[in-house]
């Protein structure tokens, strides 16, 4: 068993899905780096200097300035700028990764133009529906004129 484990880790299959994923965790990082860093503050300082992560809905009745303070008093609360930070991470991980497989698809094109089908060389009577040669001028099956 172990001996099959080992051959299943090793194929190239398995090797090239593991890096995809460390790469995809890294990447999935950096884009949310991206956009709780870089995108969420301009946007939230053009709305009305929004903190997008403090943006929640508290379900207690109690007011909290702050998610956090919302948290530490153990209310329950809707954390929808959160979720709004995760929606628009996403929508910007899948476009690039969109964009990537588009890339890869215009690279995979064959550069020579594929052959046009050859010509056909047989038809079909329309009395007895039988394969004829194209330069028949009589079926050879019903005898009928074509």
């Amino acid at each position: 068993m172990w001996k099959e484990f080992k051959t299943f880790v090793m194929r190239g299959n398995v090797l090239d899905l593991a890096v995809g994923v460390i790469i995809g965790t890294a990447f999935g990082k950096i884009v949310t780096s991206l956009v709780n860093d870089i995108i969420m503050p301009p946007v939230g300082l053009l709305l009305g200097k929004v903190n997008f992560v403090d943006l929640f809905i508290n379900l207690s009745g109690t007011a909290y300035p702050t998610l956090k303070a919302a948290k530490d008093a153990g209310a329950a609360t809707i954390n929808y700028g959160a979720f709004l930070t995760t929606v628009l991470d996403f929508l910007i991980v899948s476009f690039i990764i969109f964009l990537l497989i588009r890339g890869i698809n215009q690279l995979m094109r064959p550069l020579v133009p594929a052959a046009p089908p050859p010509a056909p060389t047989t038809k079909e009577c329309p009395y007895c529906f039988t394969s004829i040669p194209i330069k028949a001028t009589r079926c050879p099956n019903c005898t009928s004129e074509l």
